[in-house]
Formats: structure tokens, sequence, C-alpha cells
């Protein structure tokens, strides 16, 4: 069950926005107990991720940080500090976004803090790794525009374009959260610590190059960068007569399938589609003579006859109808509604990894809290007596959730 998987394994989680949080997310849907810091003011994503209706959970930090505890904390205070340590010696997994030179103003730079607790797993999320560019801010869309991925659109549509999803802030988190994991599998062997750094900048870059440094790769190289399939012009999802259908025939099988599908068995013996690699050279001629027979049928009919001929194809969605979608529906994505503790009732997306043919135990994972839901009871457990716990509110070093006095 995926909740139980890293059950036992503490997070003290201090990320915001998206790249962090869709982390310890993960780290969270496989059971680890994620105590998530914030500043009293709370995360940015709060906020910037749309309306709520008291304006302090909107839809998108509510996704990304249910089943997470929160803890408030001023880490300019001196007493903050303190605190922190004594939730790092607690902790198996310590999980940042900050930027390196504020974790050395604060001391929890991956030196300082592993010289203190040697057996922690450390991860930073950097912007960029150690090189000319370290230290620059980065998000989701500056990412996006250094990497290339933005240059994709420029090279298939002559203007670059971001992908209308923070993808590089959760591609990086998906890594760094399978980068701890297999730190955290030496930790339990041995109970030895690591220092992890996962960049955006490299790793949205290497993803890139991955695929389409293709004939480059090559020593001489045996053709300029790009895969001509996917910056192919016609490489889109394709109207019919009523909406878009998504397909794909790669196979020699497949494709001879879907010329026969459309009625194009005239072509059946062209040789420009006669293999893989020919039709990769005269890829633009492949794609395009799709356009015009798709149009002649609608979506509904086309998806019953390309999946006749067993061809990889779904009906291109809308935001407006994806969550109409059959199977979606049928698997249970996003879950009935439940009470939130200050904004009503509210939705959420369940994790979609399955292990053991289930993806939880115990029912849905707890929605994301107002700032400070968790101070008190984070820092009892950290050894804090009630009276202390008192003294740091009061000074305010931590802060709690008092919006019910």
């Amino acid at each position: 069950m995926t909740n139980s998987l890293l059950e036992g394994v503490r997070i003290l989680d201090l990320t915001s926005v998206i790249v962090g949080p869709a982390c310890t997310l993960r780290l969270a849907s496989y059971g680890a107990t994620v105590t998530k810091i914030e500043a009293p003011e709370g995360d940015l994503m709060r906020t910037l991720g749309g309306p709520s209706p008291t304006g302090q959970h909107a839809g998108t930090y509510l996704h990304l940080n249910r089943g997470k505890r929160g803890i408030a904390l001023d880490l300019k205070h001196p007493d903050a500090a303190a605190a922190i340590d004594r939730l790092l010696a607690a902790s198996d997994v310590f999980v940042t976004n900050l930027r390196p030179e504020a974790l050395v103003r604060l001391g929890l730079d991956p030196a300082a803090v592993r010289h203190r607790h040697a057996r922690l797993v450390h991860c930073t999320i950097t912007g960029f790794g150690p090189g000319p560019y370290r230290g620059r801010p980065a998000y989701d869309s500056v990412v996006q525009g250094a990497s290339g991925i933005a240059g994709l659109f420029a090279a298939r549509d002559g203007t670059p374009s971001y992908v209308p999803l923070m993808m590089a802030d959760h591609v990086v988190g998906e890594i760094a959260a399978g980068a701890i994991v297999a730190a955290v599998c030496r930790q339990i062997r041995t109970g030895v610590g690591a220092t992890i750094e996962v960049p955006m900048f490299e790793t949205l870059t290497a993803m890139v190059l991955q695929e389409h440094l293709g004939p480059a790769s090559f020593d001489p190289p045996l053709g300029g960068v790009g895969d001509r399939r996917i910056l192919s012009a016609y490489n889109r999802p394709m109207a019919t007569a009523d909406g878009w259908i998504s397909l794909t025939a790669n196979t020699d099988a497949q494709a001879l399938a879907l010329l026969r599908a459309m009625g194009r068995e005239d072509l059946l013996d062209d040789p420009r589609f006669a293999t893989a690699a020919l039709r990769f050279r005269h890829v633009d001629d492949w794609f395009s003579i799709r356009t015009d027979a798709l149009k002649q049928r609608r979506t509904a009919d086309w998806l019953r006859i390309l999946g006749e001929h067993d061809i990889p194809c779904m009906p291109c969605h809308t935001l407006d109808t994806l969550l109409d979608d059959p199977h979606l529906q049928a698997v249970g994505l996003v879950e009935p509604a439940m009470e939130h503790p200050r904004e009503g009732r509210i939705r959420q997306v369940r994790t979609t990894v399955l292990v053991d043919g289930e993806t939880s135990e115990g029912g849905r994972s707890r929605p994301a809290g107002p700032v400070g839901a968790d101070s008190r009871d984070v820092l009892q457990e950290a050894g804090y007596t009630e009276a202390e716990v008192a003294a740091l509110l009061a000074c305010g070093a931590a802060h709690e959730d008092r919006s019910n006095d």
C-alpha cells in the first residue's frame, strides 16, 4: 500500500511554492511523516495559487501539501534556529529549496547541518548547480526558457512558448523524491546519511538533450540537434469533425493499420512509409496525411475505428472535459469532497501509484491546514515543555494557528 512504504521515515520540509512541496508530497504519499516549516506569513503558494474562500488555501497549495503537518517559525529569530536543530535531530531527511547563500546564513547548509547530524539525508533543490549561474533565483518559467523547453516550440512553430503547466517544478520535485528514497535505503542499511543537490536547470536540460541531442550524439555528428518527429509542425492533436484526437503509430504494424483505418490503402506500398527509419526521414509527409482523413469523421467514430485496429489513441481533452473522462471517474482520481477546517468542502487528487493493487490504507490524506496548525504538537514532540512552547510563541520565534480563538 502506497502510504506504508516509508512508514517511520521522518521528513523535515523547509520548501515552498511548487518544486519542493511536489517532492515532499510524493514522500508523504508513500507514508513518510512530513513536517512542513512555514514562515509566519505562510507559503507564497497559499495565495499565488489562486482564490479560496478565506484567501489562505489556494487549490494548488491544498493539492501539493496534503498529508503534511505544519509548523510556523520565524527563521530569523535566534530561538527558531534552536528549534529547527531539535527538529533536525529527530528527522531522517531534511528537504529545502532555499538558495544556497540563504542556507549558509541560517546555518542550514549541508556542511553545517551534517556536521551536527551526520546520519541525516540533506536534500537541496536549487535553480543552478555549482558553476557560473550558482545562486541565481529560478522559477519554473525561467528554467523552461533556459533549458531549451520553450525553444522547442520555436523550433516547431517559430515562437518560443512555455508549457502551460509548472512542468519544471513537478519533474524536478519527483526526481528529488526518487533521490531521497535511494539515500534513505542506504541510510537504513548502513546508518550513513547523504548530501543531495538537484539543480533544476541541469536536470531539465538533460531531459531535453536526452531526446533532442539525437544525431549530434555521435562524433562526428550525423546531423543537427532535434528529433524531427517531435519538432514537426504536424506533430500535434488533430481535428476531427467535432473535436480533437491524439494518436500515435510508431511500429510498422501500427503504420500499416493506420493507413487501412484511414482508407489509404493506396499508400500501403509507398516507400516513404515502409519502415520507421523512412517515416522519420519523411516525417512531415507521414504526419500530414492524417489531417484530411480525420476531419471526415467524429471523434467517437475515430476512437472506435482506431481501437479496432489497435492503434494508440485518445480524445484530446480540454480542461473542461478532463474531469468528465469515464476512466478517471471510474478510478476515482479526484476524491469525493471532504471538509476542510477553514475552507468548507474541498476535493483532493489522490496518488496514482498502486502498490499491491491499492493506493492507500486508512482513508484519504488529511488536507493542508492553516499556517502553524501543528506548531504546538511538533515542538512538544521535539522535547519542548508546555512552558517552553509558550515562551517560543510569546517571543515570536514560533507561531500557531489562532483563527478559532
